[in-house]
């Protein structure tokens, strides 16, 4: 298998690592959420059901993206920034919705906001359009990381 093919299936990997891993974290029926104390510029669930599709679906378009376009060395600095964005991502899911941990979730949510920011830099250099449609995932979790601050702050 070619650099490029290794690459682009290894993006693809790592974006179903976090559909797969937020599926299994993310809990937002039980009773503990539900009680909870919101942030008042927490959006409504349902836009949750429409970003969080189009992030993944976008993600995984721009991880093959990458695989194919970018140089070895660019698209190795990509898929390293996206699996460590993954990871805190992955993190933030583990620590609030399972140990209820707000603060240490917290900071692992603006981790991966500060991962996604070179990720983000980097498609730029490869494609403008691209890009542009990975902007809402970068300002979606910026967004998230605000909210998860506060969690931690009110509750």
């Amino acid at each position: 298998m070619s650099f490029r093919n290794a690459t682009s299936f290894a993006g693809i990997a790592i974006v179903l690592v976090y559909v797969i891993g937020s599926g299994l974290w993310v809990n937002t029926g039980d009773s503990w959420y539900a009680n909870l104390n919101k942030p008042s510029w927490q959006p409504p669930g349902f836009i949750f059901g429409i970003i969080w599709p189009y992030n993944f679906v976008v993600l995984g378009i721009a991880a093959f993206a990458i695989g194919q376009r970018a140089s070895k060395p660019v698209a190795l600095t990509y898929m390293a920034f996206f699996a460590l964005s993954v990871f805190a991502a992955l993190f933030w899911a583990y620590q609030f919705y399972r140990p209820h941990n707000l603060t240490v979730a917290a900071i692992a949510l603006v981790g991966t906001a500060v991962l996604t920011l070179p990720m983000t830099y980097i498609l730029f250099t490869i494609s403008v359009p691209l890009a542009l449609a990975v902007v809402p995932y970068q300002v979606w979790v910026a967004i998230a990381a605000s909210i998860s601050w506060r969690y931690s702050q009110i509750n």
